[in-house]
């Protein structure tokens, strides 16, 4: 059997019950044995400032060596105003440091934005994006994730109730599963 490929799963919000949080835990439970895929939290990370570099904080370095730990990043966000909430943002500028090659560089992405409205988080899955190809990190193109009216997905436990939902998020997780297989074969040894 392969070795399972590390995943550093991404949640755009911070709140502990929100719908990204149930979409990650739900992608997370459907995700292939050739994935072993773990939350990394971002909720604690201070502000991108270039100068407490010299002497990153903690919490920096303790994201940057879980996100240098990994094969490969599954980011999972609500959309804020249109567009990437602070503390995901915030996230993205703190692992691209120090500069290049950055943490992110070469690892294979995907990005799911839910929404409880009608666009499923089309502007934040779009920015995210923006962002993951000038750091040169491989976005799955197919199939593209946005989810609508998220909140219809779950029951008050946050299981995934929809079978029309659980079929997607799992053609989505395991589309990822060979996205980021194909692109760490050709990764310097990566994973063997």
């Amino acid at each position: 059997m392969e070795n399972a490929l590390n995943v550093a799963v991404l949640v755009g919000s911070l709140r502990e019950a929100s719908y990204s949080r149930k979409v990650a835990r739900a992608l997370i439970a459907l995700a292939p044995q050739t994935l072993n895929c773990r939350i990394v939290e971002i909720g604690d990370l201070p502000l991108y400032n270039e100068d407490l570099d010299a002497t990153p904080p903690a919490a920096w370095t303790r994201f940057r060596t879980e996100i240098g730990a990994s094969d490969a990043v599954l980011i999972v966000t609500p959309e804020y105003n249109r567009s990437v909430p602070g503390a995901l943002k915030n996230a993205i500028d703190v692992g691209s440091r120090p500069d290049y090659p950055s943490g992110w560089d070469g690892l294979p992405a995907a990005v799911i934005s839910a929404s409880p409205y009608k666009l499923g988080g089309f502007g934040a899955n779009h920015h995210v994006r923006q962002s993951l190809v000038f750091l040169n990190m491989p976005v799955m193109q197919q199939p593209e994730a946005y989810i609508p009216e998220v909140a219809s997905l779950f029951d008050d436990d946050g299981q995934v109730t929809a079978s029309q939902g659980r079929d997607f998020l799992l053609g989505v997780i395991t589309a990822f599963a060979q996205w980021a297989r194909l692109i760490n074969s050709g990764r310097d040894g990566k994973v063997p």
